[in-house]
């Protein structure tokens, strides 16, 4: 193995260096003491019926708008229907092995996705999202527009600030800007739920690597250092309390997380006019 893949049976990491077994049909890869495991016998796929395991959000993304992979409304939709009363929704770990098993089942099952009603834990369904997230070759805010919203979220003024993200958004590539919609969305449902006890801040925290990340796929030291919470220059919108007008917080975000919440500070109908007018064609049948 050069890169590292997951295994299809366990769903740990087969790591650099190290000996697997990949099926010459379907192509599933998995450690040589995984094998007595394999699914047997096995059946090839067509290709375009799966989904690959690593990729940009492009590759998962249906063909008619609005762009949003089936995974993630799925998992949306999920979280929504029986999540929004869990306390620390999308902080509170689910069960790593579950999660690695579903995204892999997932993945595996291309467009007919099984349902995650069996699911017992509703955090397993919110790591599934986050890692299928991570998981991508390019974070939703891509590598060339990264230095971009990273200077639109640091404009001080709030009015200028969001006219100068709203302008960056529509620079994404569709199924990008799409998917960044329809979960601004959703996490602005997720805020409003007094039970989940997870505000904009809290929100922004979680999903600030996953969705804007770094410049790169393989980050300087010296970039790292850059994005990590330093003392917040931000003034924020009263709309999400975020950062109160000349006041500095005692641990300030990091710079994707500053990113994220000066999203989720935009109004809703500008992410609904991503979305909104098909909104029924996401919901899963």
């Amino acid at each position: 193995v050069i890169r590292p893949e997951p295994c299809g049976v366990c769903g740990s990491r087969v790591r650099f260096g190290k000996a697997a077994i990949k099926c010459r049909q379907c192509q599933l890869l998995l450690h040589p003491k995984c094998r007595e495991q394999c699914p047997s016998p096995c059946a090839p796929r067509p290709h375009h019926h799966a989904w690959p395991r690593e990729g940009v959000l492009a590759d998962f993304a249906p063909t008619t708008p609005p762009l949003v992979p089936t995974l993630v409304v799925q998992c949306v939709t999920e979280v929504e229907t029986r999540g929004l009363t869990e306390t620390g929704l999308y902080r509170v770990p689910g069960a790593e092995q579950l999660v690695r098993e579903w995204k892999r089942r997932l993945l595996r099952a291309g467009g007919a996705l099984p349902a995650l009603g069996s699911v017992a834990d509703i955090h397993v369904v919110c790591g599934v999202l986050k890692d299928f997230l991570r998981g991508l070759k390019e974070p939703l805010v891509t590598f060339s527009l990264h230095p971009a919203f990273l200077r639109a979220a640091d404009i001080p003024d709030d009015a200028a600030c969001g006219t100068a993200l709203r302008h960056v958004v529509s620079k994404l590539p569709p199924a990008n800007r799409d998917t960044l919609a329809f979960l601004m969305l959703h996490l602005l449902r997720v805020s409003r739920s007094p039970d989940c006890k997870m505000d904009v801040l809290n929100l922004s925290r979680v999903f600030g690597p996953t969705l804007v990340g770094h410049s790169s796929a393989n980050p300087t030291p010296l970039a790292i250092m850059e994005d990590t919470p330093r003392q917040c220059k931000v003034r924020g919108s009263p709309r999400c309390g975020v950062y109160p007008r000349r006041c500095w917080h005692p641990h300030p975000p990091s710079l994707p997380a500053q990113v994220v919440a000066r999203l989720l500070s935009l109004p809703p109908d500008f992410w609904r006019g991503f979305v909104g007018t098909e909104q029924e064609n996401l919901v899963p049948t």
